[in-house]
């Protein structure tokens, strides 16, 4: 599922129009991005938590030259299943 299919299962769920729809999914999806980026973690009960992490610079090689070349740290949104979740995607694949 895409952002446009999320956004017309929203509208014909709730009986929103498309550009109601649309405005909520956004909306959504800002708050979530302004979280992460002041470092604040998004748990959403029974389907998963968003966290930033950090990760330390270190050095690297280039796999075309084979020269030594400085990664920086940086810091990446990380997604964690939520258990209920989890088992739910387990086992409607067993079936």
């Amino acid at each position: 599922m895409n952002k446009s299919q999320l956004i017309e299962a929203l509208a014909k769920a709730e009986n929103l129009t498309i550009k109601k729809a649309e405005m909520v999914v956004n909306t959504l999806f800002d708050n979530m991005t302004e979280a992460l980026v002041k470092n604040e973690r998004i748990e959403i009960r029974g389907f998963g938590s968003f966290k930033v992490k950090c990760y330390d610079g270190y050095q690297g090689r280039n796999p075309k030259t084979g020269a030594v070349i400085e990664v920086c740290e940086k810091k990446l949104p990380f997604f964690k299943v939520g258990k209920e979740l989890k088992e739910r995607v387990d086992r409607t694949s067993e079936q």
